[in-house]
């Protein structure tokens, strides 16, 4: 893919855009749906990924559903463009609903097999690693522990 913006100032473009989110959330308080991905290679280490903007902390995939997306197809997009890895098979594990700078989110969480290594882009994500369960990075952020959380307690009852 053609890249006509130099990777240094779009990661400068996508921490003003986080900035600027950030603001109208506090301001409107809207109502929005967002989707994550917990995703384990088949020797059972965890996808995580550092963002370029936002508290630089390791996370799962997330991001937003589009006006008349489906969260599934969201999830799957998301994922995409954050790992360069396509979902074969998603499965819903369960909603969370959480207040985010004000905003008013409902996201669904969705965890799936990988068996394709993750690549980063080095614009809007920095790095895209695989990691032993028993030995998650740091900082890992406080949503991302949530949906661990939520992920460990569905799969004991599975």
């Amino acid at each position: 893919m053609l890249r006509l913006i130099p990777a240094p100032l779009h990661r400068l473009a996508y921490r003003c855009a986080d900035a600027l989110r950030i603001r109208w959330w506090q301001l409107r308080q809207p109502r929005l749906t967002s989707v994550s991905v917990i995703a384990v290679d088949f020797d059972d280490r965890l996808l995580l990924v550092r963002l370029s903007y936002g508290s630089g902390a390791w996370e799962v995939p997330t991001g937003g559903v589009g006006r008349n997306e489906i969260p599934e197809d969201a999830a799957r997009r998301e994922f995409r463009e954050e790992t360069g890895i396509d979902p074969t098979r998603l499965l819903l594990i369960g909603e969370q609903e959480e207040r985010i700078y004000g905003a008013h989110v409902t996201t669904h969480l969705y965890s799936t097999r990988i068996s394709a290594a993750p690549r980063a882009d080095g614009r809007e994500v920095l790095d895209a690693r695989l990691f032993p369960l028993h030995s998650l990075p740091e900082p890992l952020s406080n949503r991302t522990r949530q949906r661990l959380a939520i992920w460990r307690e569905h799969s004991k009852q599975r």
